[in-house]
């Protein structure tokens, strides 16, 4: 069963080759997500990672491989094996690459779900992945309207939802993530609501007594990110 999880947001900043400056905090922010994926390897071989995305429900295999030509840079990945690049390949699915060739994860299997997905299906995909010798890694960013840096004009919510998803991390209050509601989430630009809400299913599925440790809390470029861990202690 599942027994270590990787929350860890999906910025295109995360890739080394894509950064022209090096940046203190985006240093940060990519050591935090290494530990924590590092962390998952360190349970598992293999992953499964559930990201958020306009082109799904769609599930994408070891074999599916991508580049961040798009994002200005030719630089591939895979999530596992030895496929063809696809240069359509959605951004939550190209990061789980990317981490996974970090951390040396033999492999992720990556599902999307669409934006709009009930909580209640994301929790009985969590449910289902839970059965699975497998670490998960879910792929979501935080609100992107706090301050006046944000590419969105703040709005006075979106501390508040940001401030929900940090305690739900940190106190694995699975209650709180599935209370996250799809619209206000949508406005605040917290495109990983549903993959957040997969956590209540693997928590509820597999039982036993978990702990959370938030690596990362912060919103350096107006865009809150969270990178946590929970482990299943007993």
């Amino acid at each position: 069963m599942i027994t270590r999880i990787a929350v860890v947001p999906y910025p295109p900043l995360l890739v080394p080759a894509l950064t022209v400056r090096a940046d203190p905090e985006t240093a940060r922010l990519r050591g935090a997500c290494l530990r924590a994926v590092s962390s998952l390897t360190d349970s598992a071989a293999e992953w499964v990672a559930v990201g958020v995305d306009q082109s799904g429900p769609q599930v994408l295999g070891p074999d599916t491989a991508g580049t961040f030509a798009g994002f200005g840079v030719d630089f591939p990945v895979t999530l596992g094996g030895a496929g063809t690049p696809d240069p359509e390949l959605p951004l939550p699915a190209l990061i789980a690459g990317l981490l996974r060739e970090q951390a040396g994860a033999l492999a992720v299997t990556t599902h999307l779900l669409a934006p709009d997905t009930p909580a209640g299906d994301c929790q009985r995909l969590g449910a289902e992945l839970a059965a699975g010798d497998v670490g998960l890694l879910v792929l979501a960013d935080g609100t992107n309207r706090s301050d006046e840096r944000s590419p969105y004009s703040p709005d006075e919510r979106a501390k508040p939802v940001d401030e929900q998803i940090r305690t739900a991390l940190v106190d694995v209050d699975t209650a709180a993530l599935f209370a996250l509601e799809p619209e206000p989430c949508a406005e605040l630009g917290v495109a990983g609501r549903a993959a957040l809400q997969v956590l209540p299913g693997v928590v509820e599925a597999t039982g036993g007594t978990w702990r959370g440790e938030l690596l990362y809390s912060a919103t350096p470029f107006g865009v809150t990110y969270h990178v946590a861990t929970w482990t299943r202690t007993a």
